[in-house]
């Protein structure tokens, strides 16, 4: 008993207490402290929502503490053990901040010759936004296919499109959460309501082509959202409520008991939504679109020694819409909505040699449900009749493998295998073309994907100030058992499309890459590269087709897959302390890139078919600038010009014409105090250029004869202010100005309106 107390009192005599803080004394929460001795890193603990940590074992000698934070330079102090620990970050510059994403390992972003940007948690907190996607607009290289919001935009639409490397529904753009495919494995779309924003502490984003690392999906670039780490007895809770009588609550809640940590975090939200048709076109058909999401996640976290560590996560995601529609004869909304389960797992070690080895796993099962409402008088817009109801079940896994190591002091080698199933069917029921009141046609399509490749990168610094980016991948993609099932109802009776063997399609692609940066002094360096990309159609795109407005898009089953070839190059200068400008040049050039082609034109209604055009070219300018004046204002901008045009095609009235969707211009500017003993204050403005809504540049708004969707500009405002310890009230406004834009033709429909929230975040934490 006596040895049991001794030993518990020089426990707590080599343990330490500490507080993690910035310049201005303000608490910094979810940073990750490090005790590195001669030894190696003997204890890994992260700060909790007041800021504060435990350090649980003393070092064996004399140890470095080493505290990371996002949006901070990386601190480094002498730590003999015991006592109280006061740890003071500085802002770090663009150039200071540590990425994953771009090389799949941790880098400096100065280090990478690659355009990259990084939303930290307090990017995210300074937005109004209640859902990822409006955040991510404050980048003029982020783009959804169309330019509403998730809030009010059908899922098939959320696809990502930056510097408009091929925009349509399905994302050229691979997201990711902490590593994990985070794409709808069916369509290759992303539900931006999935993200819990309250949880996220940072997301960077990598805009050029990635496809000699992650395969396909990359091709036009990766977002990696990457959630903070548990912390020791903390408990986050943040409820607000806007107009449009719209509630939202988040919560989030971790604690760490020795070697493992746990957090559970989840939201929930609900809208009645407005109305997307222009006023001047609104007809007996037309609603609100509305929206319900909520979703749960569990992580457990397992860190058996300094060498070892593992994760599992679970999720549940549910969403609900009414978009807008009903039927004029039996009242039904037009709508639809998502159940999607999930879980993963993952292990790093660091091995003997100190080479790290990684591995995950996933799994998703999702059912997205959706019904298309037809309006054949497009000027009335008094009759509506529904037309198809449909059925996506999806279930898909995947994992990889990593390696790496730093070899003789000037290379750092990655190898790595990832590989990706998914099978699914659109289960689709026709009604009949008078009153959409009976079903006369059931059609089952759909089939399986597979894809598997491997991937090796040699990060090597020949000299000092040259750091040269090899890699090169080969992918090896499948599709099989496809099958068009068709038949008449009641009868039974098989149609002329009914066919259950589709041909299989397959390919084996090489991507390779380089790159190199070059410093020209401490505050200027240079770097460009070349690489090359593909993407395979997704099942959506093959077997799924789909109506907005008068327009009915149909699948393809003999498209084939995408290739690009883009270059770039970049220059990064600090010309005074805490000013970073950056400036890219970018080409991008793509072979049979998927579009939806316009092949029938019938008075108002139009029929488009997903085809393989002939080739595209994106190219254009991007720059960005921030400047930190002290510890409080933190000022911003960015602007992207960029010319995407089709350059050669069989249909000779498509080439020169502008890319469906993508904008020449586009910009960005943002103004942030931050001061936690008075108030935190952002006013941000965002620019959009003139873009087209079809593929032949022709359509029209109402009763312009200007063809296109016109420029527009939207001004966002937040503010939040700590009222005591662990309690602080926060109010936004999304479109301040209540400016009304344009989203969409035939009918004409408008983007979000001002949306106001407030609400208070309460903050618990144990030691």
């Amino acid at each position: 008993m006596l040895l049991g107390l001794a030993l518990s009192l020089s426990l707590v005599q080599a343990s330490g207490t500490g507080i993690v803080r910035d310049q201005s004394g303000a608490a910094v929460p979810g940073a990750s402290i490090s005790v590195r001795s001669g030894s190696g890193i003997s204890e890994v603990t992260v700060s909790g929502p007041d800021g504060h940590f435990v350090l649980e074992k003393a070092p064996d000698g004399p140890a470095t503490l080493v505290v990371r934070a996002v949006g901070f330079a990386v601190k480094e102090q002498p730590f003999s053990g015991g006592g109280d620990i006061d740890v003071v970050l500085e802002p770090a510059t663009i150039l200071e901040t540590v990425t994953v994403t771009a090389s799949r390992t941790e880098e400096r972003l100065g280090n990478i010759p690659a355009s990259i940007n990084v939303l930290d948690r307090e990017d995210i907190r300074q937005s109004p936004a209640v859902v990822a996607d409006d955040v991510l607009r404050q980048l003029p290289t982020f783009s959804l296919f169309r330019r509403t919001s998730s809030l009010s935009s059908h899922p098939t639409s959320q696809g990502v499109s930056l510097r408009g490397i091929g925009p349509s529904g399905v994302s050229r753009t691979l997201v990711l959460i902490d590593n994990i495919p985070f794409n709808d494995p069916f369509g290759g779309w992303v539900y931006w309501t999935r993200v819990p924003l309250d949880s996220v502490d940072r997301i960077e984003v990598v805009d050029g082509a990635s496809s000699s690392l992650y395969g396909n999906y990359a091709m036009g670039g990766v977002i990696n959202i990457i959630s903070g780490r548990p912390a020791r007895r903390s408990v986050e809770l943040s409820t607000q409520y806007g107009n449009l009588n719209s509630p939202k609550l988040d919560f989030r809640g971790s604690d760490v008991w020795g070697k493992v940590g746990a957090a559970i975090d989840g939201g929930w939200f609900n809208t009645d939504g407005f109305p997307i048709v222009a006023a001047a076109e609104r007809g007996p058909v037309d609603t609100k679109a509305t929206v319900e999401f909520r979703n749960l996640n569990v992580k457990v976290d397992y860190n058996p020694t300094s060498r070892i560590s593992a994760f599992v996560r679970g999720g549940y995601f549910r969403e609900e819409r009414d978009n807008a529609k009903k039927s004029t004869f039996d009242g039904t909304p037009e709508g639809n909505d998502t159940t999607w389960k999930s879980a993963s797992g993952g292990v790093r070690i660091l091995l003997p040699d100190q080479s790290d080895l990684q591995a995950r796993v996933f799994a998703d099962v999702a059912t997205f449900r959706s019904n298309f409402l037809a309006v054949p008088n497009a000027v009335t817009r008094a009759i509506g009749r529904m037309t198809l109801d449909q059925r996506v079940p999806t279930k898909g896994f995947g994992g990889m493998v990593q390696w790496s190591r730093a070899v003789a002091t000037r290379h750092l080698v990655t190898a790595g295998t990832d590989w990706r199933w998914v099978d699914g069917d659109s289960n689709e029921d026709g009604r009949d073309a008078t009153t959409g009141l009976t079903f006369n046609l059931q059609r089952i399509s759909g089939g399986t994907q597979r894809s598997v490749g491997a991937f090796v990168q040699d990060l090597f610094s020949p000299v000092d100030r040259l750091t040269l980016t090899l890699s090169a991948r080969v992918d090896r993609w499948q599709n099989y058992d496809a099958h068009n099932l068709e038949t008449s109802q009641p009868s039974g009776v098989p149609t002329a499309n009914n066919n259950p063997n589709l041909p299989e399609k397959d390919d084996t692609v090489a991507s390779p890459h380089v790159a190199a940066m070059y410093r020209v002094t401490q505050k200027v360096n240079v770097w460009g590269g070349i690489s090359t990309g593909f993407r395979a159609p997704t099942l959506n795109e093959l077997y799924r087709q789909f109506r907005v407005g008068q327009t009915l898009t149909l699948a393809n089953a003999e498209l084939g897959p995408e290739r690009l070839v883009g270059g770039e190059v970049g220059v990064n200068v600090e010309p005074v302390p805490n000013l970073t400008v950056r400036g890219t040049w970018f080409d991008n050039r793509m072979k049979n890139p998927v579009s939806n082609v316009t092949i029938l034109v019938a008075g108002a209604a139009i029929t488009q078919q997903r085809q393989n055009l002939g080739r595209t070219r994106i190219r254009g300018v991007q720059t960005d600038v921030e400047y930190r004046l002290g510890s409080d204002w933190r000022l911003g901008a960015g602007y992207l010009y960029n010319d995407a045009k089709v350059t050669e095609d069989t249909r000779a009235a498509l080439v020169g014409r502008f890319l469906a969707q993508v904008p020449q211009h586009r910009g960005s500017a943002r103004v942030a105090y931050t001061n936690p003993r008075l108030v935190s204050v952002a006013l941000g403005v965002q620019v959009f250029g003139r873009q087209f809504d079809d593929d032949l540049n022709v359509r029209t708004i109402g009763g312009s004869t200007d063809p296109g969707l016109p420029r527009y500009a939207v001004v966002d405002f937040t503010a939040s202010r700590a009222m005591v310890r662990n309690f602080d009230v926060f109010f936004g406004v999304q479109n301040l100005l209540d400016e009304e834009y344009f989203v969409g033709t035939n009918p004409t429909t408008i983007g979000s309106p001002r949306l106001v929230h407030g609400g208070v975040r309460v903050r618990f934490s144990g030691r």
